[in-house]
């Protein structure tokens, strides 16, 4: 049996797969490349690849690449889905170990971003808690953390990174950004804002807390170096321009096979935004003056108010800020949007 078969069956590529088998408990299975290259299915939608012993690893580094957390958001899914096919037929050597993770399966073949819960508010241990007993989402999360953490220890001796792909319904002024979870004391080293660069990326968002989104728990937990990464428009299955999506592609290409950077990047041309302010739900009364079909980042001068409740009320302070996923259909307590402000971007590590 070719790998090819040994992996997926009858389907053609990791992508078809993984849709076929979404109710189905895949036993592990692993093969080998002509070049010893080994690949292990752990799960439906995870592979965990590993180059041979004697390769060199330019970068000394190890790679956690995730897409369809969110299945509705699918151009990521298809650039990793490509980049698998590319290695599978033997286009380029396989330079750093690798877990490639298709985060949702169910919701992918649905067309949904979720099926039950927001599987992106479940990690760090978020699926543990009573109300969400009992949903797949909350075992997948749970499942995905300990693939992870297996991953971490086996290459301990290398970097780790991970990259979380994601693209968004909503507009954008920045149509290509990152976000830079939070860890205290830790800065943003100046060679992942070059790769940011070189994937396309043109803005990071400096997270200001620890969070339940799978980027802050490989940040946290794992010691990686983890952004969640939104590369543009959500759009089905088939009707993505993945032109648009060469960046993310090429740079990440380059990473897998261990060539250096194609050219000189500088990471002061990197847009670092902070967060200034969250805006939560505070219950009954509560009032949010940020329109539905508002753009992420759209700026607000100085003392526009943003929410108020009665009680409180929020106006931009001096400089103008930027309001970046907003949404008022949260549960009181939870995160209407954030207001953020750009710095200097030598600040960014």
């Amino acid at each position: 049996m070719n790998t090819l078969a040994h992996l997926f069956d009858t389907s053609p590529n990791w992508l078809s797969h993984t849709l076929s088998h979404t109710s189905s408990v895949l036993p592990e299975t692993t093969t080998q490349l002509a070049d010893g290259t080994h690949i292990a299915r752990i799960a439906n939608g995870v592979l965990w690849l590993t180059p041979p012993a004697d390769r060199e690893n330019p970068n000394r580094e190890a790679l956690i690449v995730s897409a369809g957390v969110h299945g509705n958001e699918t151009a990521p899914i298809e650039v990793l889905n490509g980049l698998v096919s590319e290695l599978l037929a033997g286009a380029w050597p396989q330079a750093c170990p690798l877990l490639l993770i298709l985060g949702n399966p169910p919701a992918m073949a649905a067309g949904t971003r979720f099926l039950n819960v927001n599987m992106n508010r479940l990690f760090n241990g978020a699926h543990g808690k009573t109300e969400y007993a009992g949903l797949p989402e909350a075992e997948r999360a749970r499942f995905i953390e300990e693939v992870c953490r297996e991953f971490a220890a086996k290459h301990s001796g290398l970097a780790l990174s991970h990259y979380d792909l994601h693209t968004a319904i909503r507009p954008s002024e920045q149509e290509r950004f990152a976000l830079y979870p939070f860890v205290p004391g830790r800065l943003v080293p100046s060679a992942q804002c070059a790769f940011l660069l070189e994937a396309e990326v043109g803005a990071l968002l400096l997270q200001h807390k620890e969070s339940t989104v799978f980027s802050s728990f490989s940040s946290s937990q794992l010691n990686a170096e983890s952004f969640t990464v939104e590369l543009g428009k959500v759009r089905p299955f088939g009707q993505n321009d993945l032109q648009r999506f060469s960046g993310i592609e090429q740079a990440l290409r380059r990473r897998f096979f261990g060539a250096p950077a194609p050219r000189a990047q500088t990471p002061e041309d990197l847009t670092v935004f902070e967060v200034v302010h969250e805006v939560l739900n505070t219950g009954p009364g509560f009032r949010f003056h940020v329109p539905d079909d508002v753009s992420n980042f759209t700026l607000y001068p100085p003392g526009t108010v943003i929410w108020e409740d009665g009680e409180s009320c929020y106006r931009v302070g001096a400089e103008p800020e930027a309001i970046v996923f907003p949404n008022r259909e949260v549960p009181v307590g939870q995160r209407v949007g954030l207001m953020v402000r750009a710095r200097s971007k030598s600040q960014a590590g």
